[in-house]
């Protein structure tokens, strides 16, 4: 395995510079640990660089990445907009792209950090490190605005970091919403599927609400904001708010677990009280069978957003039985042993909506200790 110190020696000496990019200075700085490491080139061309390490795999169609021992490397690069959506763009790379203009097309300031290998100089033209201590996600420039897919990216660092997002940013996040239609839907769930990972993932959603663009691709959580619901059991306010904290205990319950089964077990969480969106309003503020209503609700907001058949699965399982969950306490004996087999060999599992129903009913405690 090749030395990164090797690599930027043998890239300076042919003129050039290596610089460690992105979420590796960010978390570094951070005192956060990550295995993943991004490297930008300034100096050399493409030739030159396959001439130094002609081992490197290449990869990408509108431009080179350089692979090296699972390291990736990438030629300083400007971009431009050239139609509508996010992968409409001229990319312009050149041995004479500096390294700050090639920070400038990055999404938000925190993310546009670089290190120099070699001498260990930390790069911040645009006030990265400052916004990391003052809890801020900031545009880098108004190229921000060009890309919709960051509307949800900086949503989802917000979430990921529990930051603020600055007002401006918000007003391009804003003004990019007739643009979200056009993103793949894949993407959309990418990041969508990291913010559940989050430590505070409601911070995702009220994010996307405030900006007024939870509709494009959450219109199933948009529809449980204003839905009343009996002031008795929920003080909190209506089904979106409770929903948003039922996923921020059920994120706390389950940051120990993998990541596939906080996915399985958040996404339950988040989607246990869809059915309440489709209640007539002349039933507010009960919520009559609004427990089978979500089942179709779930698998339809799955299937557009291609989400995996796992987390459908698991949602429809606590939208079926989060309210029979509530009430296990007053089943029968045989009533109490079937709802157990039948919840344990679904994939969401007994521990998965035990925690829901924790969260979605605080007073329910027999069922927390099957």
């Amino acid at each position: 395995m090749v030395e990164i110190g090797e690599i930027a020696d043998k890239i300076q000496k042919k003129g050039g510079m290596l610089f460690l990019v992105g979420g590796s200075v960010r978390d570094e700085l951070l005192g956060i640990e990550n295995h993943d490491e991004d490297y930008c080139v300034t100096g050399i061309s493409f030739e030159e660089f396959k001439e130094l390490f002609p081992e490197a795999f290449v990869r990408g169609k509108s431009f080179s990445v350089f692979d090296i021992d699972g390291k990736e490397f990438a030629l300083a690069r400007k971009e431009r907009k050239i139609g509508v959506g996010h992968k409409n763009f001229d990319i312009e790379t050149d041995k004479s792209i500096t390294i700050e203009q090639d920070l400038a097309r990055r999404d938000i300031t925190i993310n546009a950090i670089a290190k120099n290998v070699l001498t260990k100089e930390i790069i911040d033209p645009y006030g990265g490190r400052k916004d990391l201590e003052n809890k801020i996600i900031r545009a880098v420039t108004e190229h921000f605005k060009e890309d919709p897919l960051r509307v949800y990216r900086a949503s989802r660092f917000a979430a990921k970091f529990e930051f603020k997002v600055d007002e401006k940013t918000l007003v391009m996040m804003r003004n990019l919403k007739e643009e979200l239609t056009a993103i793949s839907v894949e993407r959309v769930y990418t990041e969508f599927s990291k913010a559940l990972l989050s430590e505070k993932p409601s911070i995702f959603f009220n994010v996307l609400r405030a900006i007024n663009v939870l509709d494009v691709h959450f219109k199933v959580i948009n529809d449980l904001i204003g839905v009343e619901q009996p002031i008795e059991y929920h003080p909190e306010g209506d089904a979106y708010n409770h929903t948003m904290i039922v996923l921020d205990k059920v994120a706390e319950l389950t940051k120990d677990y993998s990541d596939e089964r906080k996915l399985e077990i958040r996404f339950g969480a988040l989607v246990h009280d869809l059915g309440k969106g489709a209640t007539p309003k002349e039933e507010y503020p009960h919520h009559y069978l609004h427990e089978l209503r979500g089942v179709d609700i779930v698998g339809k907001f799955g299937r557009d957003l291609k989400i995996p058949n796992r987390l459908i699965k698991c949602g429809k399982t606590s939208c079926r039985e989060h309210m029979r969950g509530g009430i296990f306490y007053k089943m029968k004996p045989g009533k109490k042993v079937d709802f157990i087999e039948r919840i344990d060999k679904s994939i969401l599992g007994l521990d998965g909506l035990q925690f829901i129903v924790k969260a979605d009913n605080k007073d329910c405690k027999e069922f927390e200790e099957v």
